[in-house]
Parts: structure tokens; sequence; C-alpha cells
């Protein structure tokens, strides 16, 4: 699609890719649906999905002259990637290029639950003299970060130096900076002041956040969704949100379309919500769309693309 290529692609790395191969643009308004892939594809090489477009069993059965499906992100969960391999196609991801911008919102998240500043500046806009409220501290605040991956590890050290406590559950993590307490789960969810949802997304993580994690919280605390919808029971979410029984929640992701959030909870009254942008900045979305790129590059020259998912099983090759 024109705008998501645009915005999540970009001029340059097109380009440039256009110099290495022949590229086929899909200029519809929606995303396609498989028989549209199928379609669109019918003598590709090679597919550069976007996120919204999935890429199931029956592409790779009808489309025998497919080698390689890359998409310009990380989460390939939308490829079926088993029966890609049963089919002897590749699928390749991006690198996380956009760990610099995710932790930009949080911070942004974190400032305006502890400030207030939208309902200020709406009140401002609409002519209304804005409620003025007693705002809080991050500096000596504690922040409880659930998963301790890539964006974890950039973000955490960011918390300390504001001064903020940092407390880390995650138990397939090493911790080693010494600012940073490792605790479980139950423990920190009961003394944060923040909690901030970065884990991976899987079936173990299904609904972690659940309503016996949430009546952990303390009453006046905020939590923070930066990973994935289905790590969180919305209905849980919702029900201490509008019981009062925690402050407040911001969350750029959920289980509506395009892992964006919900729009029931995106309404509620201590909600802010934004519309899964945290990787929505032109340096984010050029790093990957640059290793597609690059993936192309080693593609023409008959060598493994870097992100390979299922290197083994690679047998339509190039």
């Amino acid at each position: 699609m024109p705008q998501a290529r645009a915005q999540y692609y970009g001029a340059r790395a097109l380009a440039q890719l256009q110099a290495l191969v022949d590229v086929v643009l899909y200029e519809g308004a929606v995303p396609l649906d498989p028989q549209g892939v199928i379609a669109a594809a019918k003598d590709a090489d090679f597919i550069i999905a976007d996120r919204s477009t999935p890429v199931p069993a029956e592409v790779f059965a009808s489309l025998p002259k497919l080698k390689v499906v890359m998409r310009s992100a990380v989460d390939i969960r939308n490829i079926d990637v088993a029966a890609a391999s049963q089919a002897g196609v590749l699928v390749t991801h991006a690198e996380a290029g956009f760990v610099p911008s995710v932790v930009e919102l949080a911070i942004g998240f974190l400032v305006e639950l502890s400030r207030g500043m939208s309902p200020a500046i709406a009140a401002y806009h609409e002519g209304r003299k804005p409620e003025i409220k007693v705002g809080r501290q991050l500096s000596g605040s504690t922040v409880g970060i659930i998963g301790y991956g890539r964006i974890s590890r950039a973000l955490a050290p960011v918390l300390a130096a504001m001064g903020m406590k940092v407390t880390v559950s995650d138990p397939y993590a090493q911790i080693d900076d010494r600012r940073f307490t490792k605790l479980p789960m139950d423990e920190l969810m009961a003394g944060a002041d923040y909690v901030i949802c970065l884990a991976i997304a899987n079936e173990e993580t299904e609904n972690l956040l659940d309503a016996a994690a949430f009546a952990r919280m303390k009453p006046d605390a905020f939590f923070i969704n930066m990973s994935r919808g289905n790590l969180v029971d919305e209905a849980a979410l919702a029900k201490v949100l509008t019981e009062g029984r925690i402050a407040g929640a911001a969350m750029d992701v959920g289980r509506a379309p395009d892992q964006m959030p919900s729009p029931e909870l995106a309404r509620l009254p201590n909600v802010i919500a934004t519309p899964h942008i945290g990787g929505l900045t032109p340096p984010a979305s050029e790093s990957q769309a640059f290793d597609t790129v690059r993936q192309v590059e080693a593609l023409v020259k008959g060598e493994m693309p870097p992100g390979a998912a299922n290197p083994k099983d690679w047998t339509r090759r190039v």
C-alpha cells in the first residue's frame, strides 16, 4: 500500500531495491488477502510483505516460483513459517532498528501519565480553563520492567539516569547492571509505581498480565504496554481501570487489527493510547527497510541473507 510503503519503507530504500531487482509495487488502499498476494506475486521470486499482510500456507502452495518471503520488521508471526519451511521457502526478518524510537515513546508515556498534559492542552485548545492537578515526579519513583530484551536494556539505563529505581522481572535474563534489581514478577507488580510490559509475545506469555497480576498493583500505580496486546488480559485491565484499582494505563499496542490498542480500552478516561507508532520514525523505518535491501543484495549473489528464520529448510534456492 502506498501509505504504508512511505511510512514503513521509504523512498531511499525503495530506490536501492529497484536498482537491484525488478520491483512490482502494490498500489491498493487496503491490505491484500491471501488470494490477493497470490495474484500479485504470481511471477515473483521474492516477496517483501508489510505488517498488515498475512502470508499463510496457501500462498506457498500456490506460488511454486516463490523463493523468499521477507518482512521489513522483527515480528514474522503473520507468516506461516512452518508452511514456508515445508515448501522450501526462506523467511527472513529485519533487525530491531526501532529500539531508540520505542524508548523515547515509553518516556513520553511516563511523563504524560505523571503530569496529565493532554487534558490541559485539550482544555486550552477548546477555550476552557484547565484543571490544575498535582503531578508526580519520576525521579525517586520505582519503575518495574517486565522482560529484559533489547528495548528494556536500552530503556532501563535512561530511567535510572532520570533518578528512577529500576526493577526488572525476566526468568530467562541475567541482570548484570548493579543499578537494577531483579525481582519475581509478583514482587515487581506489588512494589512499582509504574509497570512497563516489554516481554516477548509467545504462547508462554499469553495473558501474562491477568487479573491476579493487576490485583497486586498499588492503587496509585500506572501500567504501560509497549510489547504486544496478547500479553494482557484486556477484560482484567479494563476492570481495574474502571473500578479505579490502578491509576491509569498507557499503550501503543493491543488486540485490535495491526496490533493496535483495542478501542474499548483506548476510550477509557484514564488511558492514553497511540496507534502502534512506537517504531514509526524515519530512522527506525529506514533501518529495517535497508535490512531487506541487504537481504536482496545477498540473494542476488547466491548467498544466505541476514535475518533468515529457517535457513536449513530453504530448498527453493535462487
